[in-house]
């Protein structure tokens, strides 16, 4: 997302010398790396309530994924005052208190301060536990989910307590959206319902969040329906759109809408009590560093590199990355983030020679690896053999493959190593464009690179099963259209070959907005 230079600025002084002067820690286990000026003791609760309410993801939807690699858990950086958050956010005007990018080995979370608690959650942890449950059942599911049911899902995980022996409440009532229901204008369970691929959309001041939830809770919990989420679910994969899906599976809806105000208005709603025997994947111990002087003196660079930077405020953010590293000149930490910051200012000779430096110190810089192959893989587009240009660009991320098997991004670059220099990728080539998708299923665009290359090969129906979850993906911008466009043209064109998919997926993108932070 692009934001005014000023607005960059702004943020150089308001977020710079706090977190440069801070003494940042950073606590790491099995699904999540936390950053943050805190205590130990918070950040060791707050670590281990986050993994607890993952294992409660886990334990409620039977899911029994292997643990990520130590690359792909979620980044969560926690920076302060929510002004800041809104600055990284990019627009100071919002009332954002957190948001998440998905990325294939480097997925971030930035939020503000959070208040460790075992009763009512603050609303920063509760935008973060909802987003988390986003990431979670994207990575778990991959079927296509309509906006009302993500977002449901959602505020429905994320209704969450923490108790002091260690169990988790699930499916609290949403306080924090009692406001919304009451005051804010109403959505009918048939609206709902429209907000697939197509139809009725969010609008600012009506009870869209609220009321997922609520129709969530109740199809959950209530005896009489049980069943009827399962099988709404069932008929999407089936190809039914979620209006005629809700028909079939709930029945009268104008009943159901009676039902839910009805159970708007009990005095007690039912939620469930997760003890912490059957949340044993949670116990797993977290570790707890202190950050170097030199790390936390780049943390500021680092935060804003990893949050996505244009040109124009990579090139105002690399003297702050080359100032710290003049300080620390022999840190890896430190090189291997001036990497980035050169990277990204569209300095490849000098950000490989930083990562090169970085590496040299420390063979186990993983950032280092990275961005001296996007560097490489940048220089390649102008090498006259673009064929052994790009083996060489794919030789860090060959390395890194090495010391960090299921980090995606070795596999995506060996598969683009292929394409990009305009040649037939391998079986190998595919084979490990596929794993990177199974590792990183959240990755939107990474989804959309397998979908398009399944078409081009005529294996239409696993390009649909990937098509599926992009094409409902509220936050898609322009991906969800060119997914949905894709669909469109296989549910008219059964044979086709995906001569133009190249093209129509360039138009989709170049028509509508870039995705948004969630």
């Amino acid at each position: 997302m692009k934001t005014s230079a000023v607005l960059w600025v702004g943020l150089l002084v308001c977020l710079g010398p706090r977190v440069a002067e801070a003494e940042w820690l950073e606590a790491s286990s099995a699904h999540f790396v936390v950053y943050a000026n805190d205590s130990e003791s918070n950040l060791r609760t707050f670590s281990q309530q986050l993994e607890r309410f993952h294992a409660a993801m886990a334990f409620l939807t039977a899911t029994r994924a292997q643990d990520p690699s130590p690359s792909n858990r979620v980044n969560i950086y926690v920076v302060g005052i929510q002004s800041q958050v809104r600055r990284l956010y990019g627009d100071v005007r919002t009332d954002v208190v957190g948001f998440y990018q998905p990325r294939a080995g480097g997925s971030i979370a930035i939020v503000s301060n959070i208040k460790v608690s075992t009763n009512e959650l603050d609303f920063s942890m509760i935008a973060l536990l909802h987003e988390y449950a986003h990431h979670f059942m994207i990575s778990s599911g991959g079927f296509p989910m309509p906006r009302w049911y993500s977002e449901g899902a959602a505020e429905f995980f994320s209704s969450a307590s923490f108790a002091a022996d260690g169990s988790v409440g699930i499916g609290r009532a949403a306080n924090h959206r009692a406001g919304e229901l009451a005051f804010a204008r109403d959505v009918k369970v048939a609206k709902l319902l429209e907000t697939g691929t197509s139809g009725y959309q969010p609008q600012r001041g009506d009870a869209y969040y609220g009321k997922s939830w609520l129709l969530f809770h109740y199809l959950t919990f209530n005896e009489q329906r049980k069943g009827q989420l399962t099988r709404y679910l069932q008929l999407l994969e089936q190809g039914k759109s979620s209006g005629d899906a809700g028909v079939e599976a709930f029945g009268d809806l104008e009943r159901l809408e009676r039902e839910l105000d009805n159970y708007l208005g009990q005095r007690q709603i039912t939620t469930l009590h997760l003890t912490p025997a059957l949340l044993q994947t949670a116990t797993r111990e977290v570790g707890i560093r202190r950050l170097s002087e030199a790390e936390a003196a780049m943390m500021p660079v680092r935060i804003r590199s990893r949050r996505g930077v244009t040109l124009e405020q990579a090139r105002a953010l690399l003297p702050e990355a080359r100032k710290v590293a003049t300080r620390f000149p022999q840190d890896p930490a430190v090189l291997s983030a001036l990497a980035e910051a050169e990277h990204d200012a569209g300095n490849d000779r000098e950000s490989i020679a930083a990562a090169d430096a970085a590496l040299a110190r420390d063979p186990s810089q993983v950032n280092a690896y990275v961005q001296k192959g996007f560097s490489l893989f940048r220089l390649a587009e102008e090498d006259p053999d673009r064929t052994a240009a790009y083996a060489r660009a794919r030789t860090p991320f060959v390395a890194l493959n090495r010391l960090e098997n299921d980090h995606p991004l070795p596999l995506v670059y060996y598969y683009l190593s292929f394409t990009k220099a305009g040649n037939e990728p391998s079986q190998v080539a595919l084979n490990a464009l596929s794993r990177a998708v199974e590792l990183a299923p959240f990755d939107p665009e990474l989804r959309m690179m397998l979908a398009t290359r399944q078409i081009k090969s005529g294996q239409l129906a696993s390009a649909r099963v990937n098509l599926g979850p992009l094409a409902y993906d509220p936050h898609g911008g322009g991906l969800a259209t060119a997914a949905q466009r894709l669909l469109a043209r296989m549910d008219s064109d059964p044979d086709w070959n995906g001569q133009d998919v190249d093209e129509l997926l360039n138009d989709s993108v170049q028509d509508d907005q870039p995705a948004t932070p969630r």
